[in-house]
């Protein structure tokens, strides 16, 4: 099973419309997630007619129409795997402690807010994740967004993809 990983896309505050390179990824992606902060419901619509399967949450810049549309958590299980997203997980310090004792019962964390790539697994085997922004670099070098196969009870293949700096 194919997965395609994103956040914090805060459409279109910090960018026009979702970068090509990640647009491409959407035929081949059997489950897009999304981890919130998208800020305007066009870029939920667009990614619910283009995806085969798309799961998503909220996030702290969505307004009434996105958090009536979509979950603060969402659960599914992929590829043999229990996986959840969450927008927030608090700071970096004590992440992983923190999130093992919040979802006890996940094998994968997909998180966003702070459009930084993470990628660490807690000392109970839950490995959490955070694509970065395919939009919103922030203070990291590149714009971000991950894959990954899920299949079998296990995540491979995964890859940061580094988006170029925007022309213009």
């Amino acid at each position: 099973m194919r997965l395609l990983l994103m956040s914090d896309t805060h459409l279109p505050k910090r960018a026009r419309e979702l970068p090509a390179a990640l647009l491409a990824e959407l035929p081949s992606a059997d489950v897009v997630i999304h981890a919130g902060d998208w800020v305007d419901t066009a870029a939920l619509d667009l990614l619910e007619a283009r995806s085969r399967r798309l799961i998503g949450v909220y996030g702290n810049n969505d307004g009434p129409a996105l958090r009536a549309r979509l979950p603060e958590v969402a659960r599914a299980e992929l590829g043999g795997l229990r996986f959840g997203v969450v927008h927030e997980t608090g700071s970096a310090q004590g992440r992983e402690q923190r999130c093992a004792r919040r979802f006890p019962d996940l094998d994968v964390l997909v998180f966003g807010h702070s459009h930084i790539p993470w990628d660490s697994t807690a000392p109970t085997g839950l490995r959490l994740l955070n694509p970065g922004s395919p939009t919103d670099r922030r203070r990291e070098p590149y714009r971000t967004y991950m894959t990954a196969t899920a299949t079998d009870g296990r995540l491979t293949e995964l890859t940061l993809h580094r988006l170029p700096p925007r022309s213009g």
